[in-house]
């Protein structure tokens, strides 16, 4: 029972210590705050019908393909999956497994589409790739890292969410609730029931 309750502890500290960055300049110190620029965030990329694209590796890409389905479903947004197997192993195999993000996006990315990448340890190669082909088709990025606090990818955003805790169950479930929360939000706004 103790356990139990430092593991709540330690998830509710670490979710009241996250940082959300406009990109590495400005800190919202409040996370309701953060939490709707985020929410302006992804309203802004519905409204304009942007395609949006999540991705991760491990547990981060459980994440990314759930939320693929419930910013489609619930929250009536363009999603797309880069989780088909076939292209999956195709990237890995025909260009290496740090382009099996990079390489679709090339092909699918537009201009203003939104590109969210979570990665916990904030240092993948592929999620770097991915990044970097964002940028220079002007998509919009929004990253969810965690670990060090110097991690490339929270560098890289132009909302940069970082959970200061080294704990994959804790990063993975502050990511997952932060996103939840977004798309129930917009559910709200938008009066969608299920």
């Amino acid at each position: 029972m103790k356990l139990t309750n430092l593991y709540i502890d330690t998830l509710w500290d670490c979710l009241n210590k996250t940082e959300i960055w406009k990109e590495n300049t400005f800190i919202y110190r409040e996370y309701s705050k953060g939490i709707d620029c985020l929410f302006d965030e992804f309203v802004k990329h519905k409204n304009i019908q942007s395609r949006l694209f999540f991705i991760g590796n491990g547990g981060s890409s459980a994440i990314a393909s759930h939320m693929t389905a419930d910013f489609m479903k619930n929250g009536g947004m363009n999603t797309y999956s880069l989780y088909d197997n076939a292209v999956t192993t195709c990237m890995g195999n025909d260009y290496g497994y740090e382009y099996i993000f990079s390489k679709p996006l090339e092909f699918l990315l537009r201009e203003d589409d939104l590109l969210v990448a979570i990665s916990s340890s904030g240092n993948s190669q592929n999620i770097i790739n991915a990044i970097n082909v964002a940028k220079s088709k002007k998509a919009h990025v929004i990253t969810f890292t965690g670990f060090k606090s110097d991690n490339k990818v929270k560098q890289m955003g132009d909302i940069n969410v970082y959970v200061p805790c080294e704990k994959y169950g804790i990063v993975e479930s502050i990511h997952n609730l932060i996103l939840q929360q977004i798309v129930d939000m917009i559910m709200e706004r938008d009066g969608v029931t299920i």
